[in-house]
């Protein structure tokens, strides 16, 4: 999955760089977008993302692209490699894990993924 954002004044820090939240923010949105577009009607909470290094620094105008590839489908859980791009230069890249949760939010088994419907070449 795609997705892009525009880096915009009220996502920067003191500095006038993107301020860390905004982009955890989006990389998590990008990451549920994934989960929900494969599994609909499946409701999902965000369990964990691994080691979070921030490559390069962002300033206001940037267009940001957001790819996401799923990785692993376990039981309840399945999880994205998600790379933030800014021009071709890769800024920020995590592994988003998402858990199926019922109305009470306890773990739920994930059915089997719906085919992802993308544009031919």
């Amino acid at each position: 999955m795609e997705n892009h954002r525009l880096v915009l004044p009220q996502h920067l820090n003191h500095y006038g760089f993107l301020f860390g939240g905004y982009l955890l923010a989006w990389v998590d949105e990008t990451a549920w977008l994934s989960a929900s577009t494969e599994f609909p009607d499946c409701r999902f909470v965000t369990v964990g993302m691994n080691e979070i290094e921030f490559k390069k620094s962002v300033r206001e105008g940037s267009i940001l692209h957001f790819n996401s590839q799923r990785i692993r489908i376990g039981t309840t859980s399945v999880t994205y490699h998600v790379q933030v791009f800014r021009d071709e230069t890769e800024i920020f890249s995590n592994q988003v894990t998402m858990v199926r949760v019922d109305e009470s939010g306890r773990k739920q088994p994930l059915p089997e993924p719906q085919p992802l419907n993308l544009p031919a070449d």
